[in-house]
């Protein structure tokens, strides 16, 4: 059984690490620190707390993300998914409350990996995720109009309506210095890598559009004219707190766990896919926990992997841990000797690369894709998206979880009343006649989110070496969003791989779900096969024009 506690970074030490790689390591380190400049300064403002405390979350719990945690390649630091809750809890709690949920929430992802509730994440189905991921988005968007209009508003309301009356009361003081600095942030950030590729948009937007702001002395907000200035130390300190009141911090901090440990197991997942890789689940939530105890001590927030600064740390070569540290290294760096210049950062500059992480958060292909499949899933997508903006993250989360039973429950009590027939004679069948070059898997049971990456997992590990795979799915009654998206993930895999799949024994209904998603761009339709004979005659038929 795997250990509870296995740090990647332990295990990279002992088994060594070439100069080479512990050099494209650092240098991935310092890229994905200038990338997270502006993102921390950013997530921290948005929240409501004062820049610098996003600076610190991602040095200190960055670092400590990196040296402990399951993952090779995990970035840990603040992140937009935040933003929402962390704004809500400062409104209701303070600072100190802010401080004291981080770091009950860091004890509860620590107790969710040692009760080894990793492996989890496969009960949350695809709708559920991309329903409240959506919902952030939106809601991230909506935060960042005052400052992007420049629209003179001294306090915005919580809710979501309420914030939009507001604007709309408070638009005739639209500032168009700071429209057109937010127009030009976002034109810059998604363009400037086709001219300047090694070099992310939001850093090339946050210095030119600074320099330009200051030397017309443009009249727009700026961070020193909202929070003064950015200090350039790092100090220890103990947030104030009444015992008697801890039990007022449990929600808030259920609420940072949860979603901090949804957003970091994905990021690792995807990470995964991109290295070929495998994390440790629960490592990962220790380490989370570790981090968002330590954090809130120096003045940080929340904090969990982050999907894009780990991407970015993939691509620019980092492939352990020493990476992050980098990207740790170079923010405090930054910070001790530039911190004084970022308190010139407009406000509106920072609204511009916030709207752009909305954009890129809304998950928006993948929202429309799931409109056109099942009912039940649309369901689970629709309650879980208005909940999250109309209502509050915390209840979207757990109607969507609820409610993604009950559906599951109701779709299994519909499956057993109906007549699936009698078991194929040929369902022991011996493979061992066939080919060497062909592998065949056999899916017996629904294609759901509570199954998918089971199946999906094994098939890869069997067929990975394979010529040709032949998946059996004679006896899948329905599949769920969750599963098309894991088949479709699968089908990249071994389209990577140069393994050709072959889908055989396909009911209607199933057939209907994978036509009208994204799968059907993966597997062209003459390898989607009504019966196992067609599907073995299609292959042997392959394998003699090789």
């Amino acid at each position: 059984m795997e250990k509870i506690f296995n740090p990647v970074l332990f295990s990279t030490i002992k088994s060594g690490i070439t100069r080479k790689q512990l050099t494209n390591d650092i240098l991935a380190g310092i890229v994905v620190g200038i990338v997270a400049l502006p993102l921390a300064i950013a997530f921290a403002v948005a929240s409501g707390v004062s820049p610098e405390k996003g600076l610190i979350t991602a040095i200190v719990a960055g670092l400590i993300i990196s040296a402990l945690g399951g993952s090779r390649v995990q970035i840990g630091g603040p992140t937009g998914a935040f933003i929402v809750i962390l704004y809500s809890i400062l409104a209701e709690y303070g600072l100190d409350g802010l401080l004291i949920s981080t770091i009950l929430a860091g004890v509860i992802l620590i107790i969710f990996g040692l009760l080894r509730l990793g492996s989890l994440l496969k009960f949350f189905p695809q709708p559920l995720i991309i329903g409240f991921t959506s919902g952030i988005a939106i809601i991230i968007f909506s935060t960042q109009i005052k400052d992007a209009l420049g629209l003179q508003i001294e306090k915005m309301p919580s809710a979501f309506h309420e914030k939009w009356i507001t604007i709309f009361s408070n638009i005739d003081s639209i500032n168009f210095y700071a429209v057109a600095v937010t127009v030009a942030t976002i034109l810059i950030t998604l363009f400037s890598s086709k001219i300047i590729k090694k070099i992310p948009g939001s850093f090339v937007s946050i210095i030119l559009i600074t320099l330009i702001v200051n030397i017309f002395k443009l009249p727009v907000s700026t961070i020193e004219s909202f929070f003064g200035d950015i200090p350039s130390k790092i100090e220890f300190a103990i947030p104030s707190v009444e015992l008697g009141n801890l039990g007022h911090y449990l929600s808030p901090a259920l609420t940072i766990a949860l979603l901090g440990s949804i957003e970091s197991l994905l990021s690792a997942v995807v990470a995964d896919g991109m290295i070929g890789s495998k994390h440790r689940s629960n490592t990962e939530l220790i380490a989370q926990g570790v981090a968002n105890i330590v954090a809130p001590f120096f003045g940080g927030i929340a904090a969990t992997g982050a999907i894009a600064r780990t991407a970015t740390n993939i691509n620019n070569g980092g492939r352990s841990p020493i990476a992050g540290i980098s990207h740790a290294i170079t923010l405090l760096l930054i910070m001790l000797f530039f911190g004084q210049w970022a308190k010139l950062i407009p406000m509106s500059c920072l609204a511009g690369i916030l709207i752009v992480v909305a954009y890129n958060m809304s998950e928006w292909r993948s929202f429309t894709s799931i409109l056109k499949g099942s009912f039940f899933d649309i369901i689970v997508l629709l309650c879980t998206f208005f909940l999250t903006v109309f209502i509050d993250l915390t209840v979207a989360i757990q109607f969507g979880i609820v409610l993604s039973a009950l559906l599951f429950m109701k779709r299994m009590a519909d499956i057993s009343k109906r007549d699936l027939g009698k078991v194929d004679k040929d369902l022991m069948t011996d493979y061992t006649h066939l080919p060497s070059e062909i592998t065949v898997y056999e899916i017996s049971g629904p294609l759901f989110f509570g199954s998918a990456k089971q199946y999906f997992e094994t098939i890869t590990r069997i067929g990975k070496n394979s010529p040709i795979m032949i998946i059996r799915m004679r006896h899948v009654p329905f599949v769920d969003n969750t599963g098309l998206h894991n088949l479709g993930d699968l089908l990249k895999f071994f389209n990577r791989s140069n393994t050709m799949v072959i889908l055989s024994g396909v009911n209607n209904s199933v057939l209907s779900e994978i036509q009208k998603s994204d799968v059907s761009k993966q597997i062209s339709d003459d390898r989607i096969l009504d019966s196992f004979d067609a599907a073995i005659a299609y292959a042997k038929n392959q394998l003699s024009k090789q």
